[in-house]
């Protein structure tokens, strides 16, 4: 299944999916499944979402953690899972041969004979993707796997705890059922993509998911537009959020391009929420006012979300939950801050949203409690020291 660009002008009105897109088999075949109709569907506790896994690889940081386990792979999941995560989030792609797998990056970066090379993932077979990396089989060396960083370096994928690439079956089967499944639809940002095609792969991810996921809970999400509209008409089991960094990088595809943009697509195409870049919702914390009134859920992602005293303050600006690295650190600080005290019973509590603090060494220390004119006083300050 070759990728295939097009001018915006030809893609096709996204208002009726095609016939045999099969919308019934998706919103039929299980039985079991919820409508998550905007109005019905709430996330009942604020979530903590490991970040492909237990955290993303970056393999240029001085910090360890960040290199500790292969991202995107069983493994990671795995050791998610110790902990009190709610979910795991992971990249899916679909190969050549239309079989969906975990990968974050568009290429596969590998080198032989000395000459570095690039595959693209949905160009490749099944077969030919899981060459790279570590083997299954005992004895058996696969391809070495590097990889480029933003900067345009290439350097080794070397991580402390590796393991093999695998598909979005092998995730359902080999990871726990309880552990909840974010899955983040993959697709290049330079690419313009036909309707055709996206139904194609949404169907075979589609097919996987409900073949297999059996009670798991589920979120979908993609910050490609036409994806997220496409995937909310094709099933109406699982929740569709429109994955945003609020502007602060700018797409030809407006609807990208701003909070006020993504809370448009998702009230005009029924999506049941968004996940922001949190530094866009710092920046504008009026928007997740808007966004709680519209009656859509809002999680968020990004490097500060690796701080606990931000992902306190988002809770108590009503974020619903965070996508996070440092899996570890960011649930034992939100199990400390956010679980009840004799204080907070004993005290009168704020309306929810209106209070606020300063954390710090937040283990075996009570939550601390601040005025509504001190919580507005923040509100108004931290975008300016976003922005600086």
């Amino acid at each position: 299944m070759a990728l295939k660009a097009v001018h915006v002008s030809d893609v096709p009105c996204l208002d009726q999916v095609p016939e045999n897109a099969s919308l019934g088999l998706y919103s039929t075949r299980f039985s079991t499944g919820v409508d998550v109709g905007r109005s019905s569907f709430r996330i009942p506790n604020f979530l903590v979402i490991g970040h492909r896994g237990s955290g993303m690889n970056m393999l240029q940081s001085s910090d360890r953690r960040m290199k500790a386990i292969k991202e995107n792979s069983i493994r990671s999941f795995d050791a998610a899972a110790e902990f009190s995560v709610d979910f795991v989030e992971f990249d899916v792609q679909v190969t050549k041969d239309d079989v969906p797998v975990i990968f974050h990056d568009n290429f596969i970066f590998s080198e032989e004979n000395g000459v570095v090379y690039e595959k693209r993932v949905t160009e490749l077979l099944l077969s030919d993707f899981l060459r790279y990396g570590p083997q299954r089989e005992p004895g058996k060396v696969g391809k070495p796997m590097l990889r480029k960083t933003k900067d345009g370096r290439i350097v080794k994928w070397n991580v402390e705890a590796d393991d093999c690439l695998c598909t979005l079956k092998e995730g359902f089967e080999k990871t726990t059922p309880s552990l909840g499944f974010n899955i983040e639809l993959k697709f290049d940002d330079n690419i313009v993509y036909t309707q055709e095609f996206l139904v194609h792969v949404l169907q075979a991810i589609l097919e996987v998911v409900f073949e297999y996921a059996k009670d798991r809970p589920i979120i979908f999400s993609t910050f490609q537009p036409d994806a997220a509209q496409l995937v909310r008409k094709l099933q109406s089991t699982y929740p569709v959020f429109f994955l945003t960094n609020g502007g602060s990088e700018l797409y030809y595809d407006v609807r990208r391009n701003s909070l006020e943009e993504a809370l448009k697509l998702c009230l005009e195409n029924g999506l049941q929420g968004i996940v922001s870049e949190v530094k866009a919702i710092f920046r504008n914390p009026a928007a997740v006012t808007k966004i709680k009134e519209a009656k859509l859920s809002l999680l968020t992602y990004g490097q500060l979300n690796n701080v606990a005293e931000a992902v306190y303050m988002q809770h108590l600006m009503g974020v619903e939950g965070v996508i996070v690295d440092l899996v570890k650190e960011i649930t034992e600080a939100v199990s400390d801050l956010m679980k009840p005290s004799k204080e907070d019973d004993e005290e009168e509590s704020l309306p929810e949203g209106e209070g606020v603090g300063v954390v710090g060494q937040m283990a075996g220390k009570s939550k601390p409690q601040f005025s509504q004119r001190e919580l507005s006083f923040l509100l108004k300050l931290i975008p300016e020291l976003i922005h600086s």
